[in-house]
């Protein structure tokens, strides 16, 4: 356990923010889970609607650091990929 005051103050935050993170990633996890279900189901309109969605959330949690910046992207394109491939 920390004695200096500033540590336990650093690991009250640290606590924090895994919460908000950890959200952050479930959510995004949720919305890719949506494009696949539609891309297995062969909707390619509403995998491309559910596709902006995702996308924009994938971005926006590689910009607060929830994920890198490359793996979004990597996600984003192939799930693409799919989509075009309908």
């Amino acid at each position: 356990m920390a004695n200096h005051k500033s540590a336990k103050k650093r690991i009250l935050s640290n606590k924090k923010k895994a919460i908000v993170n950890g959200a952050r990633r479930n959510s995004v996890r949720t919305y890719v889970k949506k494009v696949e279900a539609a891309i297995l189901e062969g909707n390619k309109d509403a995998a491309a609607e559910a596709l902006k969605v995702a996308e924009s959330k994938l971005a926006k949690a590689a910009g607060k650091g929830v994920f890198n910046k490359n793996m979004a992207s990597r996600k984003t394109s192939r799930l693409a990929q799919r989509i075009k491939a309908l």
